[in-house]
């Protein structure tokens, strides 16, 4: 007997109908990162055109973003209610994929299946060898599931260097600390330099970090208010009441949590001093 549990023994209980015309599509781009593309709004449009006709005699898409290897992370399962094409296609100008410019495609009329959402960006799926065949017909007992992740999670460390998450993501973060406990653990273990940027302005803000809770405890404070008590981030909140959305957050540096405050802040200034945010950005002192 085959205990193995499969994508489908998900699926069907919120409603999936495996008598269905069925396409799984595997998301990957070179240079493009899929989770900061739907982060910022833009995933839905770019999955909704395509070069050819790959999804034809399809009723219902279900689609994943790469991971490692074979793995693939559950994105989201889409009604196909219709095609229009080739036609010309015209990105938006603030579409931030230069690479997909105006030229013939098939556009795609794709309704997401809000029923699923309690699964996306947690099941995650082994392809198989085939991962160079991104869109494949849906078949029983082909898909074995790796893992469910907890709800919450956002992903995995990435080190401290490599540390950027937008406010939407932390604040996912800091409210679900069981699901992202090793943020938690590492954030909480030092003190540190950290930058906000404004991601429609390009402005700056340098902040530091020196409390009991280290990184992620200052951090937990834009969580819960945003503007984390800086002057100008809250003028500019006041200008831009949903400014906090384009917010992306990262370490510029770790401090042993044995320094003092002043020696932090001693840091800060030099950080600010370097990226000029007092003339030039976010920082008021």
């Amino acid at each position: 007997m085959n205990t193995e549990l499969y994508l489908e023994h998900l699926l069907q209980p919120f409603g999936i109908n495996m008598a269905q015309r069925i396409r799984l599509v595997r998301h990957q781009e070179t240079g493009i990162d899929m989770r900061v593309m739907k982060r910022d709004g833009w995933f839905e449009y770019y999955q909704s055109y395509q070069e050819r006709d790959v999804f034809a005699d399809c009723d219902v898409l279900v689609s994943f973003f790469a991971g490692a290897g074979s793995h693939s992370v559950l994105e989201g399962v889409y009604v196909v209610n219709g095609v229009e094409g080739p036609v010309q296609i015209v990105p938006p100008e603030d579409y931030p994929y230069p690479e997909h410019a105006s030229s013939s495609k098939y556009l795609y009329c794709l309704e997401r299946d809000s029923r699923y959402d309690a699964l996306c960006d947690r099941v995650v799926i082994d392809w198989g060898k085939g991962t160079r065949s991104w869109v494949q017909h849906f078949r029983p007992l082909t898909k074995p599931v790796i893992e469910v992740l907890p709800s919450g999670y956002v992903s995995e460390f990435p080190g401290y260097l490599e540390c950027v998450v937008s406010y939407d993501e932390l604040k996912i973060i800091v409210e679900n600390p069981t699901a992202n406990r090793e943020w938690h653990r590492m954030l909480s273990a030092t003190y540190g330099i950290y930058l906000i940027l404004d991601k429609e302005t390009g402005m700056q803000y340098v902040g530091s970090a020196y409390g009991i809770r280290g990184i992620i405890g200052r951090w937990t404070t834009y969580a819960e208010t945003r503007h984390g008590g800086n002057k100008l981030l809250i003028d500019l909140l006041n200008q831009r009441p949903n400014a906090y959305r384009k917010w992306q957050f990262s370490i510029l540096q770790t401090l042993p949590m044995s320094m003092t405050k002043n020696e932090v802040i001693a840091c800060e200034q030099l950080h600010k001093h370097k990226l000029g945010t007092r003339v030039h950005g976010l920082n008021d002192n």
